[in-house]
C-alpha cells in the first residue's frame, strides 16, 4: 500500500518579498531531500498562486506508514522541518492510502 503524505503551510511573514524568499527556500530544502532520505518514492512541492490559500504544499509518496515514520525522524528531514517551523505559523497534514 502506498501512503500519500500531504502537508500545507501558511507562512508567518506579512512582507511579500520575505514571503517569496521563505517559500522558495522551503521548496528548495524539501526538494533536496530526494535521494537523501531513501524512504521518499516521490515528492512534489508547490507554491500557491491564489490569495487566501495556504502558501505551500508538499505531496510525497511512501511505501507504507513505517516509511513515513522513518522519513519524519531522518536527520535531513528534521533539519528542514526546523527551518520550516521558523518561517510558518500554521501547518496541516493528511496521510492516506493510494
Amino acid at each position: 500500500m502506498t501512503i500519500r503524505h500531504v502537508v500545507t503551510w501558511k507562512l508567518a511573514s506579512t512582507d511579500e518579498s520575505e514571503r517569496a524568499e521563505h517559500a522558495a527556500a522551503v521548496k528548495t530544502k524539501l526538494e533536496s531531500l530526494v535521494g537523501v532520505v531513501p524512504e521518499i518514492e516521490r515528492l512534489e512541492v508547490g507554491v500557491n498562486v491564489l490569495p487566501g490559500n495556504f502558501d505551500l504544499v508538499l505531496i510525497g509518496d511512501f511505501a507504507d506508514l513505517d516509511a513515513v515514520a522513518r522519513y519524519q525522524v531522518h536527520s535531513a528531514h528534521e533539519e528542514v522541518a526546523a527551518y520550516i517551523r521558523s518561517v510558518v505559523d500554521a501547518r496541516s497534514a493528511v496521510d492516506f492510502e493510494v
